[in-house]
């Protein structure tokens, strides 16, 4: 995983060993950093794409890998 690796001087390795157990884990990265990022830089219309990139963060850190057991 070669962003991983990037990335690992910048982010906790809590955060790095939860992105491994996603299915998208470069994904999810990426979308946190310009989550980040966005929180940083100013905009035209205020926390809209804050809300945004912070709903498809979640949405993508929701998505396990499958295999398992389906869950009751």
């Amino acid at each position: 995983m070669a962003i991983s690796r990037l990335l690992s001087g910048f982010l906790p390795g809590a955060l790095l060993r939860y992105a491994e157990r996603l299915r998208f884990p470069q994904l999810f990265l990426v979308m946190l950093v310009l989550f980040l990022l966005d929180l940083v830089i100013p905009d035209v219309i205020p926390f809209i794409d804050e809300i945004l990139l912070g709903l498809a963060t979640l949405l993508l850190a929701s998505w396990r890998r499958g295999g398992g057991a389906p869950e009751k």
